[in-house]
């Protein structure tokens, strides 16, 4: 399930669906939805009773007084992997400096699924996805509870 925050030409949508196909995954949906918090709420709650396991949303994760997405989706963690923001921001600011702590994207874990919520412009989300979708199944294993118990851990070691 992917949702998009922009209400014009969706490039940074449309990159995105393409990465994760390319991944080899599957966009089960795809809506544009305007910045507020009632229909981005809305989204996460039916996500969360769906059969899909990972929701990627797009824009909103700046500070503009318009950009809510973050402070609408983090209640709904159970777990918020603040290294994911860190991490993107890291590799954001080799490209386009100081500007890079602008983006509060963040990600989070919640009923054994996992929430990402990623800036709106196209070279975020292709840092982002390029980055770290090989980890996404990972995290929803383990969100899920499926980690694989510690002798099996050591014996692959």
């Amino acid at each position: 399930m992917m949702h998009s925050g922009s209400e014009y030409k969706d490039e940074s949508g449309d990159l995105a669906a393409g990465l994760i196909v390319e991944a080899g995954h599957k966009v089960d949906t795809r809506t544009l939805l305007p910045d507020e918090k009632v229909m981005i709420r809305r989204v996460v709650q039916d996500f969360l009773k769906s059969g899909a396991h990972a929701l990627v949303l797009i824009g909103g994760t700046g500070v503009s007084p318009s950009d809510v997405t973050v402070e609408t989706v983090v209640p709904f963690f159970e777990k918020e992997l603040t290294g994911f923001g860190e991490l993107l921001r890291n590799l954001s600011y080799q490209t386009i400096g100081s500007a890079a702590l602008l983006t509060r994207a963040t990600a989070g874990t919640a009923k054994g699924k996992l929430i990402v919520c990623l800036p709106g412009s196209p070279g975020a989300v292709e840092t982002a996805l390029r980055s770290f979708i090989s980890e996404f199944p990972h995290i929803i294993s383990i969100a899920g509870g499926f980690e694989p118990s510690q002798s099996e851990h050591r014996a692959k070691s």
